[in-house]
């Protein structure tokens, strides 16, 4: 079994690093030493032998604990405007640039 974890060890801290510490305000369980932490690992760690893939793992916890667990959520209905809030904000800021900009050219030239 130590060659099995020796395959699995960077999967293992792959799947900890993308995984919120909900008692450490801003750490991953990787970072974390919270008590919390070490169960998930624990958690992670048998879910891993049992042969469950990163994406059902991920799926188990939030299930648990709800989609904040996970750094980078799914894409999905109820969290589609936080992803794409950020790209429309800046196109729309960089239109209202291009038209300030524009238009400002246009009176000096009149």
């Amino acid at each position: 079994t130590s060659i099995q974890s020796d395959e699995t060890k960077p999967e293992l801290t792959e799947i900890y690093k993308n995984l919120r510490c909900l008692i450490c305000q801003g750490q991953s369980v990787a970072d974390s030493n919270s008590d919390f932490a070490a169960t998930i690992k624990l958690v992670i760690q048998d879910k891993v032998k049992e042969g469950k893939t990163k994406e059902e793992i991920y799926d188990f916890l939030i299930s648990k604990y709800g989609e904040w667990i996970v750094y980078q959520p799914s894409l999905n209905r109820n969290n589609f405007l936080l992803w794409f809030l950020p790209y429309l904000i800046l196109v729309i800021g960089g239109l209202i640039i291009f038209l300030i900009i524009r238009k400002s050219k246009h009176n000096r030239a009149n």
